[in-house]
């Protein structure tokens, strides 16, 4: 009996081993499997393995897992089309009337009277002179007024007003070459250097120039050679992004003139139409910084000549901006005026004065702080917005 227990304990030690050997052999193998991927298989018949991968994910999972994310702060600035320039002197002329709608007033009251004596001319003298026409210009379109009104006898309001016009016109010199010349010679681009004093909104209105030739169908690169003023190269970037425009730009206080040089020479290798270049605001006191003015012209016409060297002037200086605007010529060949700010004045007389003080004629005038609010100049339109 004896034998028989110990015979059967051995027994029981025995399958104990046997079930830990098992388990045991199940966990090594376990932890040996390799991980899923090509396994090898012998089809029946052959000696040789093949290679087998287990079956890739739909393509479109690939391509969209291999996608980059887009960066959270990227903006795109949709392009923007601007109208052409011809409708938009149309459109900013009510504009106009309205700025000048005092002096407007003022001279049509007196026109308006049964018969105008020496008091009354001496009134429309000064409403002339009080809207920046300057002494010269007022004297000779009163003379000119009064000599045909004796001339034609009793008037009517309408018809002085008519004969106001055309002097007006006649001393704005309506025969003035006021086109951008934008043709450019031998293959480059036409290029326009845009000069005047600080706070004139010089800058801005490269941007508007561009918006301009944009609208007409006109290629255009713009320089950022004003590297003075830290915001001055950003904000001439962004008004160029709005309309698919390329700006070049230099280091902070760099060289303007190789900013400029560099401008006209990629716009030349980019076959664009015209090269608008910024320059960097100065007071016409500063000797220095109109000197260097005057190389930024030099190294540009190393690439050609410069078809238009542009002087914007706010038109709320008055008077103030004829003698800049003499100092300026002195330093530079000022081809055309952009007289920016004038629906801010009741001055608009000041057309008149820049004229005939220099000979130079005013191109493009600025009716607002809108991005299409600069247009060409139109005597006409000018003169009857002014006595509207």
């Amino acid at each position: 009996m004896e034998f028989v227990i110990i015979g059967i304990v051995v027994l029981i030690v025995l399958i104990a081993a046997m079930v830990g050997l098992l388990v045991s052999r199940g966990r090594r193998t376990a932890r040996l499997d390799p991980a899923p991927g090509p396994t090898r298989s012998t089809p029946a018949g052959s000696g040789t393995a093949t290679l087998q991968r287990p079956p890739a994910p739909p393509i479109a999972d690939r391509i969209e897992a291999q996608a980059p994310e887009a960066p959270a702060d990227t903006v795109t600035v949709p392009l923007e089309m601007p109208e052409p320039s011809a409708r938009r002197m149309v459109r900013l002329r009510s504009r106009l009337a309205r700025s000048q709608s005092a002096l407007g007033r003022g001279i049509l009251s007196v026109l308006s009277r049964q018969r105008l004596s020496e008091d009354d001319w001496e009134e429309i003298e000064a409403a002339l002179l009080g809207a920046d026409v300057g002494v010269v210009a007022t004297a000779e379109i009163v003379e000119r007024l009064r000599t045909q009104t004796l001339v034609i006898g009793a008037a009517s309001s309408d018809e002085l007003r008519e004969l106001l016009a055309l002097e007006l016109v006649n001393a704005l010199d309506p025969a003035a070459e006021r086109e951008l010349r934008l043709s450019g010679l031998d293959g480059h681009p036409s290029v326009i250097l845009v000069v005047g004093v600080n706070g004139s909104g010089k800058t801005t209105t490269c941007g508007k120039i561009a918006r301009v030739l944009v609208g007409d169908g006109r290629s255009v690169l713009l320089g950022a050679a004003d590297t003075f003023r830290a915001a001055a190269a950003e904000q001439l970037t962004t008004w160029g992004e709005r309309v698919g425009v390329r700006t070049v730009r230099g280091p902070e206080a760099g060289d303007p003139a190789s900013v400029a040089f560099e401008a006209v020479k990629q716009g030349a290798e980019a076959g664009v139409d015209v090269v608008v270049v910024d320059t960097a605001g100065r007071l016409h006191t500063k000797t220095g910084l109109m000197d260097e003015l005057g190389k930024v012209k030099r190294v540009i016409e190393k690439h050609g000549p410069v078809a238009e060297t542009l002087l914007v002037l706010d038109a709320t200086t008055g008077q103030n901006g004829v003698v800049q605007a003499r100092v300026f010529t002195e330093v530079v060949d000022v081809t055309g005026i952009v007289l920016t700010k004038l629906d801010g004045t009741a001055k608009g007389g000041i057309v008149i004065a820049v004229q005939r003080e220099l000979g130079i004629p005013v191109k493009l005038i600025g009716l607002g702080e809108g991005p299409d609010d600069l247009a060409p100049f139109d005597p006409r339109a000018f003169a009857d917005a002014l006595l509207s």
